[in-house]
């Protein structure tokens, strides 16, 4: 396939071999009737100076030879009858008559003649002109005649310097067509690198050019394109590892939900299968081992009304019921219920408010025993549970979060791995998060690696 600029080229010849011979037709031809149109006026001229120098005693065959000389025409001159008086070029006695020539026949009707034919005597062609000529009340013919080859000859060496100076024009305005051409290939080249780049996605997303309006038009809609493309690819980049981030939680939250539930299914197979193999097992140990496996159980269901909960705050379809409750016997209940569980656990409830709120009763008693037993894990020391008239605190004196992981440990299914943070499925702070809420109340994070917590519920 033929790039552009040859294309261009070779319609650009066409063209001007076209108007060259088109313009120069057009030229040669015009020319052609302007030139003869003078030899016509000029020898129009040259028969009225000779009618003047005509008298009566002239030698019209003396005065024909000289006007051959000087003038270099064919001079005839014939009376009203046609006889030929004198001729130039010519024995006149050999001539006919000449009263029914084109040229002569139109100056007996108009006073004037002119034909370009061939000439009966000469045997060439030649241009007439005849003048109908009052010589002292005598009427005659004066007729003057010129080579049409010395005509066309002269008119041929004209239209040479009209050619060479129409092929410079061409040339010249070839030669600027061309450059145009080429500029407009380098336009549309950088246009094609810019699109080609831009498929390769390379990082330059302007262009520009100040060629034409059209290309200005063109190269600015290709910027403005290059910047939605590059801005689409940024939001592409950051949705793919936004969806390869997704993917690892999948994978961590599949790990994790196997890794919770396999332990108590695991408890559950093992006990099960000793006792189904072994009839004889001693009483007490078979008592232990049903506990064993009634505990298990327990875990399990808890595990899965954790997930239900989960997925009903996600969904939105749980509907808390609102009823007016004194906080601190909310907090005594839920954490004496704990105690019970970590037996040897210390944990102080410190009221420095008498509180009264609006919650749903179920749903808060989650909240609070979840950031109480949170803080039990994570720390050996003593708990403190502080009711303020503005917040609740629950304080531990644990491990502690590092700054960067406190804004992602309320996502949901969310460990800090690398502080061996096992919130069980990373669940409890995300559910507490959602409880709060519901309620149109904040959780509030405040920790100190190595120094301990506070999670802090803000009404």
């Amino acid at each position: 396939m033929l790039k552009l600029h040859q294309i261009y080229f070779r319609k650009l010849i066409i063209l001007f071999v076209l108007l060259f011979f088109v313009v120069g037709g057009i030229i040669y031809y015009w020319m052609q009737n302007i030139y003869i149109s003078n030899i016509k006026n000029s020898l129009k001229d040259d028969i009225k100076l000779i009618e003047l120098s005509i008298k009566d005693k002239t030698d019209l065959d003396k005065l024909v030879k000289i006007i051959r000389k000087d003038l270099g025409v064919r001079a005839t001159i014939i009376s009203d009858s046609g006889l030929v008086l004198a001729e130039s070029n010519k024995d006149k006695n050999s001539m006919d008559n000449h009263r029914y020539r084109p040229e002569v026949m139109q100056a007996i009707k108009s006073g004037y003649g002119y034909s370009i034919r061939e000439s009966v005597t000469l045997k060439e062609k030649l241009l007439y002109v005849t003048k109908k000529c009052n010589i002292n009340g005598k009427i005659i013919y004066i007729r003057l005649a010129k080579e049409i080859r010395k005509i066309y000859s002269h008119l041929i060496l004209l239209g040479s310097k009209i050619a060479i100076i129409l092929i410079l024009f061409f040339l010249i305005l070839f030669y600027i067509m061309y450059k145009i051409g080429k500029d407009i290939e380098f336009e549309v080249n950088k246009i094609s690198k810019f699109l080609i780049n831009l498929t390769k996605k390379k990082k330059k997303v302007y262009i520009s050019s100040d060629f034409s309006d059209e290309f200005f038009r063109i190269t600015k809609l290709l910027t403005k394109v290059a910047g939605i493309l590059a801005k689409r690819d940024k939001q592409k980049a950051k949705y793919t590892a936004k969806l390869k981030m997704v993917n690892n939680q999948k994978d961590d939250i599949i790990s994790a939900i196997s890794h919770e539930f396999k332990n108590p299914i695991t408890v559950i197979n093992g006990y099960s299968k000793t006792l189904l193999e072994d009839e004889n097992i001693d009483k007490n140990i078979s008592h232990k081992f049903l506990q064993k496996i009634y505990d298990s159980g327990e875990k399990l269901s808890c595990l899965i009304d954790t997930l239900r909960l989960s997925i009903k705050l996600d969904s939105e379809s749980l509907k808390p019921k609102f009823t007016e409750i004194e906080l601190y016997g909310l907090v005594v209940e839920n954490v004496d219920n704990l105690r019970l569980t970590y037996k040897d656990r210390e944990i102080v409830i410190e009221k420095r408010y008498d509180k009264t709120i609006k919650v749903d009763r179920v749903l808060m008693s989650i909240a609070i025993s979840n950031l109480v037993e949170n803080a039990i894990k994570y720390s050996d020391e003593v708990i403190k549970v502080i009711i303020d008239e503005e917040f609740l605190s629950v304080d531990d004196q644990g491990i502690g979060i590092d700054k960067d992981e406190i804004k992602n440990i309320t996502k949901k299914f969310y460990r800090v791995s690398k502080n061996n943070w096992n919130n069980s499925l990373g669940l409890g702070l995300s559910i507490v998060s959602n409880i709060l809420s519901l309620h149109n109340f904040k959780l509030e994070i405040k920790s100190k690696k190595g120094e301990g917590s506070s999670f802090i519920i803000i009404f």
